[in-house]
């Protein structure tokens, strides 16, 4: 492992992957250490690989941490309501002495675990993390036998269970995928001292020092001494009675982690009571996430969010990513593309997930899975989530929102209607409140908004014309409703406020989820408009757009399922999602189609969008190609006519500027771009044109993922 230091600091190397390399045996799938945030991978057991499994089928193999439904797991069974794994474990004499701590990433739904015939532990909730200590029940250096039974109902539409299916089905159907049943996320052992830290919480969140807070479980938890350490910065904290001890580390020298300086500081917490120690070392780094007023801050400057939302699927794999690589290829794809978010959708990722975002800079909009019917024990359930969401995953620097539901779902798309439903919005809120305030907190994203952070709205509109409306309408506060069509037959208006006491000014406005198109081309072609649709409105706070991949029938993803791109028709995604962009003022007719061709000299409107710190200047030139051909096939490029100059300051999008064009003679492509006055390029698009033919309106896709 590479480290960098100063006087003061000790941090990972944001640009070395070495400490996140696979530690586990050879040839076992997801074999790498599952929790490098919190790391004591010099002594644990990964438990992954081949078990026995029992169910209504009879015995078999399968294949951990897949679950039962993939193809990865060998047993390719849906519909399966319960089954028992069993195996046998066996821990090093060299633990003799230590505590013994079974841990699991995830188990859908609810998990019995017995060793050697006696119940050590049950867990109900299919997304969260546990873990069991299990010292009592195993002897080092002997082998035992591990089984865990698991119930998965089919019948999911009053559990947590986000997209997957049930049956009967829910209002969701059409949006929902294969289930996820049983082990899906890694399974291991590690020991631990006799009084060891459970929790370690860290608070980057003033940019000059570290909040530290332990909580203690085993031998002797009251009056231990913990002491936390950042290379020669060390504070000794005492625990109280039950086990808790709070402090802080301050930085002499910090240094603050950014998206393009992902600095991750790595916090020793060390525990010595009656000659055991225990060890963890623990990452954070150095972050503020600020709402002021309309906009949001990161780090103390002006931010603005263009994100991605990625639901975290695999093909053969289902929600278990099938290798690290995996995880991080699906963040660098979305950085590739232009985005500096991802939204990760209904699923709590596992943590490795969260840390290579740490270190990679991608910013992460967190939110656990949904119910999809209301009742009091659904919202309980669903509220049951949210300290373990906090407490595994507070410590990343990349997560900068909390989400909490989506669409009403589980709340039986009826906040407006129903006091209960609203309370229970409001109510999770608070308890998420009471626990982070260091984060922005969406109670229900997309519409219908009681009590939150920021007012976020999801909308999905074929039609160029009517998006670009309905965008500048809501921009503008003309208008607070728009159509959204919750199945074949069901459209209902829907507002960004649930309640008449909800704010309609001062808190930041965004977009979270948009996107159209039946083809790879169309999708592109939304891309390129409705994303300049949206920088045309300087009120808005950002965007997430839907998706980075396919899932099984839903093919709205940049990439396919197995992550191949597909046909933009020229389009760089990275073109309409960077930080300076060029908004073209003409509402398109089609893919393929923009504008009719011109027979006669015109001119075209251009403005600049521009998120840096500092303003840009430059021309727009123009320039007639071949019909399809993309930027990146020009070797050099020549103007055809430029502008005059434009100067286009942070966060105000520019007047629009006139450029002369001449008909082409034909179909063909008017390349756009901006470049600074020594030439360099600043942004790009373009707009196609060819014979407008008579439109062929479809419906509306259906209501929002």
């Amino acid at each position: 492992m590479t480290l960098t230091a100063d006087s003061t600091a000790s941090s990972i190397d944001s640009t070395d992957d070495t400490e996140l390399q696979p530690s586990g045996p050879s040839g076992i799938p997801r074999s790498e250490y599952p929790r490098p945030d919190m790391d004591r991978s010099d002594r644990w057991l990964c438990l992954n690989g081949t078990w026995d499994f029992e169910s209504i089928d009879g015995t078999a193999s399968i294949v951990v941490p897949f679950a039962w439904e993939t193809e990865a797991s060998g047993i390719s069974r849906t519909w399966l309501e319960r089954a028992t794994y069993r195996r046998s474990i066996s821990t090093p004499s060299s633990w003799a002495g230590s505590r013994i701590v079974l841990s699991f990433g995830a188990v859908w739904h609810r998990a019995i675990v017995s060793i050697d015939g006696r119940l050590v532990g049950e867990h109900v909730g299919g997304y969260t993390s546990f873990e069991i200590d299990i010292t009592d029940h195993v002897t080092p250096g002997r082998d035992a036998e591990l089984v865990v039974e698991v119930e998965a109902p089919a019948d999911k539409r009053s559990l947590i269970h986000g997209k997957q299916r049930s049956v009967p089905r829910d209002d969701y159907d059409g949006v929902s995928f294969t289930p996820t049943s049983g082990i899906w996320q890694s399974v291991w052992i590690e020991a631990r001292g006799r009084t060891y830290a459970e929790l370690v919480e860290l608070r980057g969140d003033s940019r000059t020092g570290i909040d530290v807070s332990v909580r203690l479980a085993g031998d002797a938890v009251a009056g231990a001494a913990v002491t936390a350490r950042i290379e020669d910065v060390a504070v000794t904290l005492t625990t109280d009675a039950g086990g808790l001890a709070s402090g802080r580390l301050e930085l002499r020298t910090p240094r603050v982690w950014s998206p393009t300086d992902p600095y991750l500081y790595r916090v020793e917490i060390i525990t010595e009571v009656g000659g055991s120690t225990d060890r963890v070392i623990a990452s954070t780094g150095l972050r503020t996430i600020e709402v002021r007023g309309e906009e949001l801050y990161l780090n103390g400057e002006r931010f603005y969010m263009r994100g991605v939302l990625d639901q975290g699927y695999w093909p053969d794999t289902g929600l278990t990513a099938p290798d690290d690589d995996a995880l991080v290829g699906d963040l660098q794809l979305a950085r590739e593309f232009g985005f500096n978010l991802v939204r990760k959708h209904l699923k709590f990722e596992e943590p490795r997930w969260l840390h290579h975002a740490d270190r990679l800079g991608m910013l992460v909009w967190a939110e656990p899975a949904c119910p999809s019917r209301f009742s009091e024990e659904a919202a309980a359930a669903f509220e049951a989530q949210i300290v373990p969401m906090v407490e595994r995953d507070g410590n990343h620097p990349s997560i900068i929102v909390w989400g909490l539901y989506n669409e009403e779902w589980g709340l039986d798309w009826d906040i407006p209607g129903s006091r209960d439903r609203a309370a229970a919005a409001a109510h999770a809120y608070d308890v998420l409140a009471e626990i982070d305030r260091t984060r922005p907190i969406v109670e229900n994203s997309g519409w219908a908004h009681v009590r939150s952070d920021l007012v976020d709205w999801h909308y999905y509109e074929p039609d160029p014309a009517i998006w670009a409306r309905h965008v500048a309408d809501l921009a503008a506060g003309r208008e607070h409703e728009w159509p959204v069509k919750l199945g074949p037959d069901f459209v209902v208006d829907k507002s960004l406020y649930g309640s008449e006491e909800f704010p309609r000014t001062g808190k930041p406005i965004l977009n979270s989820e948009f996107g159209e198109g039946f083809t790879s081309l169309e999708r592109a072609w939304h891309v390129r408009w409705q994303t300049q649709e949206l920088r045309r409105h300087d009120r808005f706070a950002g965007y997430v757009y839907t998706e980075l991949a396919d899932v099984e029938h839903e093919a709205a993803g940049l990439v396919a399922s197995d992550r191949r791109r597909k046909d933009w028709g020229g389009l760089a995604p990275a073109d309409s999602n960077a930080s300076t962009v060029l908004i073209v003022d003409l509402v398109p007719a089609r893919a393929g189609a923009d504008i009719d061709v011109p027979e006669s000299p015109s001119t075209i409107g251009v403005r600049v969008s521009h998120h840096g710190r500092d303003a840009v200047t430059g021309e727009i030139h123009v320039a007639w190609v071949e019909s399809g051909r993309p930027f990146a096939t020009m070797a050099m490029l020549k103007a055809d006519a430029s502008s005059e100059q434009v100067t286009a300051h942070p966060f105000a999008v520019s007047d629009a500027v006139e450029v002369a064009i001449q008909p082409p003679g034909g179909p063909a492509r008017l390349l756009i771009w901006l470049t600074s006055p020594d030439g360099e390029m600043l942004a790009r698009t373009f707009v196609d044109a060819a014979p407008i033919e008579p439109p062929n309106r479809r419906g509306a896709r259906s209501a929002a993922l």
